[in-house]
C-alpha cells in the first residue's frame, strides 16, 4: 500500500498529523511528555528528532503502524515493524487462529479483509451470499468493496442499498483520511462511480433497528438482515497483521437467524 512521500522532512510530517487530529503543540508535548518548544522545533527542522521521540509522537498522534516506518525512514532510521506477508510460515498461528474463528462463526458469514478491501479469508457464509454474483467480480483478489458495491455484484439485491452504500463510502473516507492511502483512494472513486443498479430504485428501506444499520439483502427468495461488526489486533507490532480487520456478519432478526441455522453443514 502507498503510503506518505519519502521527500518531505520528518517534520512537516509529524505536523500534518498533528493538525489532522487537531491537535495543538501544547496538548501533544502533554501527551508526549515534552514541551511545546521541542515540538515546535522538530516541526521546523530546528531539531532532528530520535527515534524513540518519533514512535512516542506517532503513537499519540495515532499514525498507522504503516506511516510509522515512514517517519523513521525519512527521519534517517530504520523501520522499527515488519511486514511479513500471511503466507509466510511465521504467521502460521495468526492464519489458523482466523481461520478457527471464521468457523466459529458459521453458518453467519464472516470474513477477513486487508487494508485495501482485499479478501484474504471467508467462511461458508461469505459464499452464500455471493451465489449469483458475476464471475469476473469473484476472480482473485476478491474485493470486498467491488463485490458489494458494483451493479454485477450484491448491490442489485440489497434493499437499502442507498443507506447501506453511503454508509462504505462514509468508512472508506474515514479510513482514508487516517491511513492516507494512494490504493484505497483508488478504490474509492472507483466503487463511488459504479452507477445504482435499476433494481435499486425505489427500494431505499431505512433501517428499523434501534441499535445498529443492517444490510437487508434479498437471497434465494428471501429477505435477510444482518449487522456488522469489525475487529482489529490490538497492538499490532506487524504492518501485515495492523491492517487486517475482521467482519461478521450477524442476524438482526429471528427470521435470519433460523434460516442460516436451517442450512446443510
Amino acid at each position: 500500500m502507498t503510503t506518505v512521500a519519502l521527500d518531505t522532512g520528518v517534520g512537516p510530517l509529524l505536523r500534518s498529523w498533528r493538525e489532522q487530529r487537531r491537535l495543538s503543540q501544547l496538548e501533544l508535548a502533554l501527551r508526549a511528555d515534552s514541551s511545546a518548544r521541542h515540538i515546535s522545533f522538530i516541526e521546523t527542522g530546528r531539531s532532528r528528532p530520535s527515534e524513540e521521540m518519533i514512535l512516542r509522537l506517532a503513537e499519540h498522534l495515532d499514525v498507522p503502524v504503516r506511516e510509522r516506518n515512514a517517519l523513521l525512514v525519512v527521519a534517517g532510521y530504520a523501520p522499527r515493524y515488519a511486514e511479513t506477508a500471511l503466507d509466510d510460515p511465521a504467521m502460521g498461528t495468526l492464519r489458523e487462529g482466523m481461520e478457527q474463528l471464521l468457523r466459529g462463526y458459521d453458518p453467519y458469514p464472516a470474513l477477513v479483509v486487508d487494508g485495501t478491501y482485499n479478501v484474504v479469508a471467508a467462511n461458508r457464509g461469505i459464499a452464500m451470499m455471493l451465489e449469483g454474483v458475476a464471475e469476473h467480480l469473484l476472480a482473485p483478489p476478491l474485493n470486498a468493496m467491488r463485490l458489494t458495491l458494483h451493479p454485477e455484484g450484491l448491490a442489485p439485491r440489497i434493499r437499502n442499498l442507498p443507506e447501506w452504500r453511503a454508509d462504505l463510502l462514509a468508512q472508506m473516507e474515514r479510513q482514508i483520511a487516517l491511513a492516507r492511502s494512494a490504493e484505497l483512494r483508488e478504490l474509492y472513486e472507483e466503487v463511488a462511480a459504479y452507477p445504482l443498479p435499476k433494481s435499486a430504485d425505489g427500494q431505499d428501506e431505512p433501517s428499523a433497528l434501534p441499535f445498529a444499520l443492517p444490510m437487508v439483502i434479498e437471497h434465494d427468495g428471501r429477505v435477510l438482515s444482518f449487522v456488522s461488526s469489525i475487529a482489529t489486533f490490538n497492538t499490532p507490532m506487524d504492518v501485515t497483521v495492523a491492517e487486517l480487520a475482521i467482519e461478521t456478519f450477524l442476524p438482526a432478526d429471528q427470521e435470519t437467524a433460523a434460516y442460516l441455522r436451517s442450512l446443510p453443514s
